[in-house]
This record gives structure tokens, C-alpha cells and sequence, in this order.
């Protein structure tokens, strides 16, 4: 059923949108995304991909203060952080994915009403050496290397086999809080570690050197006590295998920025799933959480371990060795937490995916419930290289490749379920998730539909983490919508959505931030980065939405010395504001 939601999304955007954007027409060139070559056709016009195209030339290290429109909530105090690509030049030369940019953090911080915004990036030991060589010295998800001329082949080879030396420790996909310390993320494992106020790196983890994994998930789960979890890929004597390590949170009495390294030093391995090809195990940005259990996603996209070892002796980009099964189903593990045994496999059509929305167990325990923004295939990794998205106006199959909608699977915990394969003749969008059991014994899933948008960078209510939740918060991935930068608010138990827009301006992740005393799972506000379209390429702003109707509050606009890159996730901490002593009120101002 999932490939039937996608056939009737397209024929319901067919019917919507003008018929020249579904054409169908043979694929060329890079990344199997074809364009049109008619210099008068642009079939986005409302879509400017530079955003995701820019790059910083100059940090602002000094906090500057911007423009007020609005109002800023006299309780909100605290700091959003984001990080994301910022800089796809290297000297003469340029990364070829967007992948591959350079991490650039952003940082907004929140006080008395007042914003302000500094930019650096993150040092990372790649982007160290390719600015000393004035080239991109290791290859990339998406680049090749510039050679070294002065480099024989044995140490190429040799290379391979240290990865300090070998593999790129560009961290520039997410910052995720350890203790009272923040680390920038991206899949290898490599993190690195940065002062939260002046955004200078401090130090550098390799996660490899304290636990038993080769790699991890770029969004790792921070629960309620600070405990953090994520999942990474082990190499066992059995072949790959997928391990969740727990990083303990630690008393806050061991000492101020104390509590990062020990929870480093603390990590262990408390589950483990062998990878069902013992040469190819699956690509994995996340994973989930509830509170009985893990729940470990294998989709058809994996990692050939001979094709990535050839890559690097090669020089080729490490994208050439992920590989699409097309006749292989998605598998979705759920594994204990108390015993870290595997308790059930369920078999799911194939599909992609980045991001989870979230996930919870049912009232009585009998069931799972998943929602994930899914894609068709993996093609939409190919949107992403720089020529591909340069082109995209010219390129009728762009809008449908990258068409990711939130899907909702329910998967039965207890041998009596309803045993229901979903009749295929009722509407795509009224079908609800189900399950029956196959011949061979083994259980399939079919999802509903949540609601007909193409949601991305998915965001809840932080407290609603594997809990049983309504609302969650995205930005659109559809770029031949009316306008391509909105906000999304997904209500799923009505299926209904709330959306914002501005024209020319370009949202990042919405964040959500609860409301003190909050007593509903949407009383608080969305904090947004966002950045303008072509014109003003070095405007940014924190936009401030009311999280219940989405409307907006207020933002601060920044006019910065250079261009502003868009960014991916981010993190807030919320800080207790300052106490005027002249205004008893000062915490009664409500949403």
C-alpha cells in the first residue's frame, strides 16, 4: 500500500497542478536527474534552491542585535542553536553535494526581549586541512578529493585504514546536548564539541574510542533525564551489526562542563541487531524510542562495505556505494529496552526514509504506533547535488523525487491483532494502517496516510517523545507548491493541518518551545530560522509563531556581513529569564 499512497498522491497533484510537471522523460546525467533543455521553461518558479546553494564568507563572532517586528515573549530566554551547510567553496574548488558543505553553526540568543545572532564554524579537523591546502583534500559523500600530487597509491591504500587520516569528521547535520555540553553531529564518528556561547570549538570526540561502533545516527534521543541514546554500526565477528549505545546522564554535583566526557566514558552497548545483509547493512540517519522499547528501521538504501573500501582506494565519492534493493521490502525491528533482546520484526513495502516523526505505544501496550516522513526510493539524495538543484527549474521529475509524505504504521505487539489486509479499492486517503500476517508466517504492515503534505525535518513537543502524541511541526518538502518555504502544523488525530508563509522567505526546522505552565500539548511557540530568496542573500531572521495557531508573534531580522546558507536541525535550551525587580508581571505575559 505505501507505493499505492505515492501513485495517488501524484495523481491527485496531477489534477491539482499543471500536467507539464509530471511529463515523463528520460534521466540523464548527474545523480539520474534529468532537465529540460528550453532556456523559457521553469517548472518551479516559486522555488529558489540558492538558498540551499550559498556560501559563508565571513563569521560574525560579536553577537549583533537586529530589527524587532512583533512581539518577543517576555518568559522565552534561552538559545537556539543550528547547524547546517555553510560553504561549498574550497578555495578554487567546490563540493558537488550538499552533503559535503562545510558545517557553519548559527546561534540566536533570547533575553529581556532582546535577539541576537553570531555565525562560526565548526573547526573541524577536514576543514582545517582543506583551508591550509587551499583544496578539498578527503573525499566526500558526494566529492572527490583533489589529489595530492605528492601522495603515491600505497598511501592512499594506507590511508583507508586510519580513519583520522582517511575519513572526513565534517559534522554539519545537527548539535545534540551531553551533560551541559553541546556536540555538532553528522554520521561518522566524529563529534565535536563547542561553546555554546561564543560558538568556538573546543574539542573533538571520536565516539569509536569509547564504545564498540564504526558510526552513528545523526539524531540521537535525549530523554527526560538526560540520558541520551543512539544507534550505531558495530563490526562483529558475525559481520555488521546495529548496536544502541547509551551515553548515562550523570549527577549535575560532579562539576560544571563535567558531565559530557563522563557520559562518553559511561557509553555501553545495550542492544544489538545483526544486519540482515552481512555485506551491505542499511543507511540510517535515525531510530526510535518509547518507553519499553527501541525500534531499528532496515530500508532497502545500504552501504556496500567492499564498493565503500574501493571508494576510498579510488577516490570516489562514498555515495557510489550505497546501494538500492529494489525488490527487497523494509524491515522495522523492535528491540527491548529492559533486555535489549529482539521482540518482533515486522515486513513493510520498500521505502525511504530520513526522519521519524514519532513514535508511542498504545494504552494497553497491544500495538506500536510509527510515523515517518517517507519517500518513494532514495532518488531524492540525488536531488541534493549542486547541479542537480541549480537545474531543478528545468527538470519536470525534480518535485516528484523528492515527495516525502508522513506515513503512520501501527505495528501489533501481541499475537491476536486484527488480522486486516487493507481493501485496495477504498480511497488511499481514508485508509487507516493495518496489519495481517503472510503466508510464511511473518507479519506485514501497511500505513495510512496522515495528511496529503510534504512534510520534512519533522519536530514535537520535546515532553511527547515515544509518548502518545497529536501534534508535530515540519517544514514542506513539496518545491512546486504556491510557496515551497512553509511551516507545517500536522494534527494526527484529525489528519488536519495548519500552514505559514511568507513569499521569499525560506524557513528552517521548526522548533518547538512549551509555554511555562503549559496544560496543552501545543500551548508554546515555534522558533524558526529563516532566510530570504534571491535579493537577500545575507538577511536572517528567528521567526516566532504561536505553536496553537500558527500565527506569527514576531521576528528579528538580521542584516550580516555575507550570505546566510540555510540550515538543517537545531537545538533550544530553554534559560530562566532575568527577574525585573520594577515589573511584578514580568512572568504573566501569556501566548
Amino acid at each position: 500500500m505505501t507505493r499505492e499512497i505515492f501513485r495517488e498522491v501524484d495523481d491527485y497533484c496531477r489534477k491539482e497542478k499543471s500536467s507539464h510537471l509530471w511529463d515523463n522523460k528520460n534521466n540523464n546525467g548527474k545523480g539520474n536527474v534529468a532537465w529540460d533543455c528550453d532556456d523559457d521553461v521553469d517548472y518551479y518558479p516559486n522555488c529558489d534552491p540558492s538558498v540551499w546553494m550559498r556560501s559563508c564568507d565571513e563569521e560574525v563572532i560579536t553577537p549583533m542585535t537586529g530589527e524587532v517586528r512583533g512581539v518577543i515573549p517576555e518568559w522565552l530566554s534561552g538559545t537556539l542553536l543550528r547547524n547546517g551547510p555553510g560553504s561549498l567553496k574550497v578555495g578554487d574548488y567546490q563540493f558537488d553535494h550538499l552533503f559535503d558543505s562545510s558545517a557553519l553553526l548559527h546561534r540566536f540568543h533570547i533575553s529581556g526581549g532582546r535577539v541576537t545572532y553570531q555565525r562560526r564554524f565548526v573547526q573541524t579537523d577536514v576543514f582545517k586541512r582543506n583551508h591550509q591546502a587551499r583544496r578539498i583534500v578527503l573525499t566526500e559523500f558526494g566529492t572527490k578529493s583533489v589529489p595530492d600530487p605528492c601522495q603515491t597509491i600505497f598511501q592512499r591504500i594506507a590511508a583507508v585504514f586510519n580513519p583520522d587520516s582517511g575519513l572526513s569528521d565534517n559534522s554539519m547535520i545537527s548539535v545534540y546536548p551531553f551533560g551541559d555540553q553541546y556536540y555538532t553531529f553528522a554520521e561518522a564518528p566524529f563529534i565535536h564539541r563547542i561553546d555554546v556561547e561564543t560558538l568556538e570549538t573546543k574539542d573533538r570526540i571520536c565516539i569509536s574510542d569509547y564504545v564498540g561502533v564504526v558510526n552513528h545516527t545523526s539524531h540521537p534521543h535525549v530523554t527526560d533525564d538526560g540520558t541520551v541514546y543512539n544507534v550505531g554500526l558495530s563490526i562483529t565477528a558475525m559481520g555488521p551489526a546495529y548496536s544502541v549505545v547509551c551515553f548515562p546522564s550523570v549527577p549535575s554535583d560532579t562539576g560544571r562542563n563535567s558531565g559530557g566526557k563522563a557520559m562518553f566514558e559511561g557509553a555501553s552497548i545495550v542492544a544489538s541487531l545483526p544486519a540482515r545483509w552481512k555485506l551491505n547493512p542499511s543507511y540510517m540517519h535515525t531510530f526510535g524510542i518509547t518507553e519499553n522499547y527501541f525500534i531499528i528501521i532496515e530500508q532497502p538504501l545500504a552501504v556496500s562495505m567492499v564498493t565503500m573500501m574501493a571508494c576510498k582506494i579510488k577516490n570516489e565519492p562514498l555515495s557510489s556505494a550505497l546501494k538500492w534493493h529494489d525488490n527487497e521490502n523494509t524491515l522495522i525491528h523492535v528491540l527491548s529496552r529492559a533486555t535489549g533482546a529482539l521482540e518482533r520484526t515486522f515486513t513493510a513495502a520498500a521505502l525511504f526514509y530520513l526522519h521519524i516523526i514519532n513514535q508511542y505505544e498504545s494504552e494497553k501496550g497491544d500495538s506500536i504506533v510509527i510515523d515517518i516522513c517517507c519517500y518513494r526510493n532514495a532518488k531524492m539524495l540525488d536531488c541534493m547535488y549542486v547541479d542537480a538543484m541549480r537545474n531543478m527549474h528545468k527538470n519536470p521529475d525534480y518535485s516528484k523525487l523528492f515527495r516525502a509524505r508522513p506515513l503512520r504504521f501501527v505495528l501489533p505487539m501481541t499475537d491476536k491483532f486484527a488480522d486486516v489486509k487493507p481493501n485496495r479499492r477504498t480511497n488511499i486517503f481514508e485508509m487507516k494502517a493495518s496489519a495481517h500476517r503472510r503466508g510464511d508466517g511473518a507479519i506485514s504492515v501497511e500505513p495510512e496516510l496522515i495528511c496529503n503534505l510534504g512534510c520534512e525535518t519533522p519536530r514535537h513537543n520535546q515532553k511527547y517523545l515515544g509518548r502518545q502524541y497529536r501534534y508535530f511541526y515540519a517544514i514542506s518538502s513539496d518545491v512546486d507548491i504556491q510557496n515551497p518555504g512553509t511551516i507545517i502544523k500536522v494534527d494526527t488525530l484529525n489528519k488536519s493541518s495548519l500552514t505559514w508563509s511568507e513569499d521569499g522567505l525560506y524557513p528552517s526546522e521548526p522548533i518547538f518551545v512549551a509555554q511555562p505552565e503549559s496544560q496543552n500539548e501545543d500551548d508554546g511557540i515555534i522558533l524558526s530560522a529563516a532566510i530570504y530568496g534571491e535579493g537577500r542573500e545575507c538577511d536572517v531572521c528567528l521567526l516566532i509563531l504561536d505553536a496553537k495557531s500558527m500565527i506569527e508573534m514576531g521576528r528579528v531580522t538580521f542584516h550580516t556581513p555575507g550570505a546566510v546558507p540555510k540550515c538543517l536541525h537545531g537545538w533550544f535550551t530553554l534559560e530562566t529569564p532575568p527577574i525585573d525587580e520594577n515589573n511584578d508581571n514580568n512572568n504573566d505575559n501569556n501566548i
